[in-house]
């Protein structure tokens, strides 16, 4: 009797009949089908079972597996990748060109080492980090993944959707809904930087990337719109918490089923952490806030999730693990966090991603922390994937959803 395969309980083919099978798939690969057998099957183990914290979840075998990238977590230092924004200034500057137009967008985007170069930070999230030096515009233009602005500098420039301006600061967070028309530009004496986040990967995987920059009535050399919309607009509509207007259309051009409010203050968000910060909180999180659609408490898009989270000074959080990946942007503080047999050490500005199935936990040091987090959990969330564990002091796995 043959010996059942540990993670399929199925008998493993026998060597002729496996070479037979394979034979047979190269002579029917010009008709372009693949018969599938026992030696190509998908052999993935259950992430839930594997409650060591060093697990991550296990890749597939044989020829599912061939493509299959998996995402690795990774911290990016503030101190090492910043100054490679200068860098592109500098080559621009000498050739005499401006930097908006030397390179489209003065920007680096963060690849994930685990995803074989290709432009992403983990399996559905793209992450960038812009900067725009004093006069630099960017013309309007729409496109189909949603976006938004995180900003890091004191000073945030301006970020004009469907004619609302928005003068921008430090911890803001700016939505580009998709399918709105937007421009970017600084107005100010310094240099600003932000961290653009969009669900690209996942509009690229299913062939539903485009981009517009003819947009109507633009004006001027570099294509900016105008001021239609009183600034902070989209506060005196939803800004104050539980009250909406029911005399205006809950939409920003032509996306649907994401925030009207744009514009999230980071000295508000600021506030509601230290409001919220004598309370019990959350074991795994520390105090976390969402940032949701005021309209009816949805994420603010179907595909990302935004939040912070303060982790109070010498808090150490219980480990967790999700099947949603989630980045990470410190925006006060320094701490570590520890994460399948890794520690990051972080400061002010780090960005670190955690891909999902990774047990983490955070630990504050010196002072509160605070950071930013942008996840794909909604979209997990939608197709009926979402999952989470948490461990308690005594190591014994609990199901938290």
């Amino acid at each position: 009797m043959t010996q059942a395969n540990a993670h399929t309980g199925k008998a493993p083919l026998a060597a002729r009949a496996r070479e037979a099978m394979e034979a047979l798939n190269v002579e029917a690969a010009p008709l372009n089908i693949w018969l599938r057998t026992q030696a190509n099957a998908p052999a993935q183990r259950p992430w839930f079972k594997e409650t060591e914290l060093d697990s991550s979840g296990a890749l597939a075998q044989g020829r599912v597996a061939a493509a299959q990238l998996k995402a690795k977590s990774h911290l990016w230092r503030w101190r090492e990748i910043s100054p490679y924004l200068d860098k592109i200034a500098g080559i621009a500057s000498s050739a005499d060109v401006p930097p908006i137009e030397f390179a489209d967008r003065q920007q680096f985007l963060l690849t994930n080492p685990g995803l074989g170069g290709r432009l992403q930070v983990a399996a559905a999230l793209r992450c960038a980090v812009s900067i725009y030096n004093p006069g630099d515009v960017a013309p309007a233009h729409l496109h189909s993944p949603n976006a938004s602005r995180t900003i890091l500098s004191r000073s945030g420039g301006y970020t004009n959707v469907e004619g609302e301006r928005c003068p921008a600061a430090r911890g803001d967070v700016i939505l580009t809904p998709n399918g709105t028309w937007h421009d970017h530009g600084n107005d100010g004496d310094e240099p600003v930087t932000w961290i653009d986040t969009l669900d690209w990967p996942v509009l690229e995987f299913l062939d539903l990337i485009w981009l517009d920059e003819d947009m109507p009535g633009a004006s001027g050399n570099v294509r900016m719109q105008g001021e239609s919309l009183p600034r902070g607009h989209s506060q005196a509509l939803y800004g104050r918490g539980g009250i909406v207007p029911t005399f205006v259309r809950h939409a920003r051009g032509a996306s649907r089923d994401t925030s009207p409010y744009i514009h999230f203050r980071g000295d508000d968000i600021r506030a509601a952490l230290a409001d919220l910060r004598n309370q019990d909180g959350d074991p795994y999180e520390g105090v976390p806030l969402s940032l949701v659609n005021p309209t009816n408490g949805a994420p603010l898009f179907p595909t990302m999730g935004y939040g912070a989270q303060m982790i109070r000074a010498g808090e150490e959080t219980h480990f967790k693990r999700e099947t949603a990946s989630v980045v990470y942007v410190v925006m006060e503080g320094r701490g570590r966090t520890e994460l399948a047999g890794q520690t990051f050490d972080w400061e002010e500005n780090d960005i670190f991603v955690v891909p999902n199935f990774l047990w983490r936990r955070h630990v504050a040091e010196g002072a509160d922390a605070v950071l930013y987090t942008m996840t794909d959990a909604p979209l997990i969330e939608r197709i009926g994937q979402y999952r989470a564990q948490g461990r308690t002091r005594g190591g014994d796995v609990v199901q938290l959803a």
